[in-house]
């Protein structure tokens, strides 16, 4: 399929969860904006040994890993715990080589049960893609348990931000003939 490769990869183990909600809801919004092909996929994906790899290595992580690498553009979330990312998030990173993700795109996500920990992506995770080089939206979404109505996000504000979020990715895509939302007001 022509068009930029999405890669989202939910942080979290639990199903169904709200994180994996934001990242799918991303994708989707990437790819009909952009064109191209998307993978969506989160922790349990991984397989139940991913938790005691060293390095990357063959196993049910590795097509997920395989894409993540070669994705065009990324969208990543973990859900808060104790103010950070997830431990198997991390892990899934210290997986990569430092290298692998200079320069790419990414939109940066969190959700958590409330408002308070909002800025975990200024401060968790905006960091260490900076380590990896790669090109952080300046947008990032945190959504709380209040914006999500069963399976879906349901907050407007929320959903205007990951418009614009997603938008960011038009800089560093090839030319897609599309031109930038605009907010309304």
């Amino acid at each position: 399929m022509p068009g930029p490769r999405f890669v989202a990869f939910s942080g979290s183990w639990s199903q169904p969860s709200k994180t994996r909600i934001l990242v799918q809801e991303a994708t989707t919004r990437a790819i009909a904006r952009f064109g191209g092909s998307g993978h969506v996929f989160d922790i349990s994906d991984l397989g139940p040994d991913f938790g005691t790899l060293r390095q990357s290595q063959q196993g049910p992580h590795n097509p997920h890993l395989d894409a993540f690498l070669a994705a065009d553009a990324l969208i990543v979330a973990s859900p808060v715990y104790k103010g950070s990312y997830t431990g198997l998030f991390k892990h899934f990173l210290d997986l990569i080589d430092p290298a692998a993700l200079a320069g790419k795109p990414v939109l940066l996500a969190a959700t958590g049960g409330g408002d308070r920990h909002a800025l975990v992506i200024e401060h968790q995770l905006r960091p260490v893609f900076g380590f990896f080089e790669a090109h952080t939206l300046a947008t990032g979404l945190y959504a709380s348990s209040t914006d999500f109505q069963g399976d879906r996000l349901a907050s407007d504000a929320v959903s205007l931000r990951l418009d614009r979020a997603v938008g960011q990715f038009a800089a560093h895509l090839p030319q897609t003939g599309t031109a930038p939302l605009r907010a309304a007001g």
